[in-house]
């Protein structure tokens, strides 16, 4: 049975982590295989958006698999190779360019609430649960940490970090982890209905888009002020952007060339 299940339909990618049983914990097959689709959905130009979730309806992803960890003497703690698995994943989604979501279905803890914020978007159902127990298994949320301090304010990730308490998806969506908490019966209605709204937008404008918000995050003011008069120019210059623009002036729905 395979790790990571692939579904494409209408222009989206859906990646699956496929261990219901393991609460979807990510192992090596699943890091690998989480790599290679997301490294497929960048060139693949009939994929216009990716979704993320989790086999079954208790767990998005459950962190790392610790009996792996634990019988191997290392599993995805380790790693192989100058690239941890868990970074080669996250390295990929950054280099994706096309709106990544987490549709979250059940509890992200550990290294699976990483794969939450390393999407653009997410969507949770109202029972799911989140944290960083890292400490209570003797390390820390090293390989998600980089995430998290772009989203979490810095004294609410110390206590998440420091206590490993878990905490339910009001406060996640409080924390600024998610877009939208739902009941499960209307998960899947509030993902089609954002990516709808995703879809209905240029791709190139997304791409570059999604590639300044990545680029501005660690500039200064002024760098930025330089970088978004040189994007904007080349922006402006795309199939796309010459599309929307006569679309919106003639008064009809644009035909997007795409990427």
């Amino acid at each position: 049975m395979s790790a990571v299940l692939l579904s494409l339909d209408a222009g989206v990618l859906r990646i699956t982590i496929n261990r219901p049983d393991q609460r979807n914990a990510a192992n090596e097959d699943v890091l690998i295989g989480l790599r290679a689709a997301l490294e497929r959905a960048a060139v693949d130009t009939d994929v216009r958006a990716v979704v993320l979730t989790g086999a079954g309806d208790k767990a998005f992803c459950s962190g790392a698999d610790l009996r792996q960890a634990r019988d191997t003497g290392g599993g995805v703690f380790q790693g192989a190779g100058d690239t941890h698995p868990f970074i080669a994943v996250f390295l990929a989604a950054e280099r994706l360019g096309k709106p990544l979501m987490a549709r979250v279905n059940g509890h992200a803890m550990a290294g699976g609430l990483g794969l939450v914020c390393m999407c653009d978007l997410a969507v949770s159902v109202e029972g799911a649960r989140f944290g960083t127990p890292e400490a209570r298994v003797g390390v820390f949320p090293l390989m998600i940490l980089s995430y998290l301090m772009r989203l979490v304010p810095r004294r609410r990730l110390m206590e998440m970090c420091l206590t490993a308490e878990s905490f339910d998806a009001a406060t996640a969506l409080d924390f600024g982890l998610l877009n939208r908490v739902v009941t499960a019966e209307r998960l899947d209605l509030e993902v089609d209905a954002l990516l709808g709204k995703l879809l209905a937008n240029a791709p190139t404008a997304l791409l570059l888009g999604k590639k300044a918000f990545r680029a501005m995050e660690d500039m200064t003011l002024a760098q930025c002020f330089e970088y978004a008069q040189l994007m904007i120019a080349r922006a402006s210059q795309t199939a796309d952007a010459k599309e929307g623009m006569s679309a919106f002036l003639e008064k009809r729905e644009p035909r997007w060339p795409g990427l």
